[in-house]
């Protein structure tokens, strides 16, 4: 079995030094949020950032047709809603827990005053735009070259490289329905179940309701490089 690499470590919060993360520990309450609840609402005018502390949640927008559409998902020490914040403009997607999540919530006027205290935290801000950017530009690259098993494959490497946790011999994805990860990749659900019926029957991962693990990344690798 080929050696699944750990997951990066490097997120908002792991990257801020001590104090800066005490004063945001000063400044902000952890929030619990069940699962299926709103974090943040696409629309809503911003008045807070927040700092997942535990758990999952995704990134979903409402396209003209009513329907969700995952564009991410985000997880423990990433910083979300500060793009509508910082530009002081409506959120442009919904956030929704996977399951339970704990969350620091700082006030805009906390977070400005953190900011003109911490002026170390604005590259950070800036890292994190950039390679979410990046990674909306690989979405819109996948969804015109690949087929659905295709980007599904991508977008499982891609958990595992970025959100991945380790669990007995590979790396545990966060916990997206078929149905979610079919909307990540513009995929229906029998396209990502089959796909994943037949990854598992290749022992490339292993699965049950809400979990995959990946076990052999190079064997999805060789997927994408035949498609």
């Amino acid at each position: 079995m080929t050696p699944v690499e750990p997951p990066r470590p490097e997120n908002f919060w792991s990257s801020l030094d001590a104090p800066a993360r005490e004063a945001l520990l000063r400044g902000g309450r952890v929030r619990s949020y069940p699962t299926g609840a709103h974090l943040l609402l696409q629309g809503e005018r911003p008045d807070q950032v927040l700092i997942i502390q535990n758990g999952w949640a995704k990134v979903a927008v409402g396209d003209l047709e009513g329907r969700e559409v995952v564009i991410a998902v985000r997880g423990p020490g990433e910083l979300v809603g500060e793009t509508g914040l910082l530009n002081d403009s409506p959120r442009t997607a919904t956030l929704t827990a996977l399951h339970a999540v704990a969350a620091l919530s700082v006030t805009r006027a906390r977070f400005a005053a953190f900011l003109n205290d911490h002026p170390q935290a604005w590259p950070l801000i800036y890292k994190t735009a950039s390679r979410r950017l990046a990674q909306s530009d690989g979405r819109i690259v996948a969804l015109g070259s690949l087929d659905g098993a295709a980007r599904l494959a991508r977008l499982l490497l891609t958990l595992a490289e970025e959100s991945g946790t380790p669990d007995e011999g590979g790396v545990r994805l966060p916990p997206l329905s078929q149905e979610e990860l079919g909307s990540c990749v513009d995929a229906s659900r029998e396209t990502v179940a089959r796909a994943l019926r037949e990854w598992r029957q290749k022992a490339l991962i292993r699965t049950r309701w809400r979990k995959i693990v990946l076990l052999e990344p190079d064997g999805l690798r060789s997927l994408l490089e035949e498609a």
